[in-house]
């Protein structure tokens, strides 16, 4: 296996909530798709909604249900710390207005950013699904 990453996709309980949510944090979509495959009891229906990211990286949300059927697995309960996603940006600043952003956008503050004691400067927010999001500055990261 190749050490990269095409597509993130996020189960989520409302896909249009989901798709109001990041685009109020200004990521772009062309709204959901694939909505004409309906899915049957086996097949699970195709309605998704994608985001374009840097770097060719697509972030989807699926509606949780439909991501379990299509995968073979029972319907999960939703969840936190399974896994964060971590956001690097290029300063302070930056993560406090973005984690600022995201509680606008409806995402819940779980930990306000601060000093870590290994150099990093970061802070937690939840979407509306409860998925984890760092937001971080580390000075190692100035290319990012």
């Amino acid at each position: 296996m190749r050490p990269r990453i095409h597509v993130i996709t996020l189960g989520v309980d409302d896909l249009e909530r989901s798709l109001s949510f990041y685009r109020r944090l200004g990521l772009r979509s062309a709204g959901v798709v694939a909505s004409e495959f309906e899915g049957d009891d086996e097949m699970a229906a195709g309605a998704i909604a994608l985001f374009e990211l840097e770097r060719g990286l697509i972030l989807s949300v699926f509606p949780r249900n439909e991501l379990a059927k299509d995968a073979k697995v029972p319907v999960p309960s939703p969840g936190t710390c399974q896994f964060s996603i971590g956001h690097a940006v290029h300063s302070r600043e930056e993560v406090d207005s973005l984690l600022d952003a995201a509680e606008r956008a409806g995402a819940t503050i779980t930990v306000r950013a601060y000093d870590r004691p290994f150099g990093v400067y970061s802070g937690y927010f939840q979407d509306p699904d409860g998925h984890l999001w760092e937001i971080l500055y580390n000075a190692a990261f100035e290319d990012v």
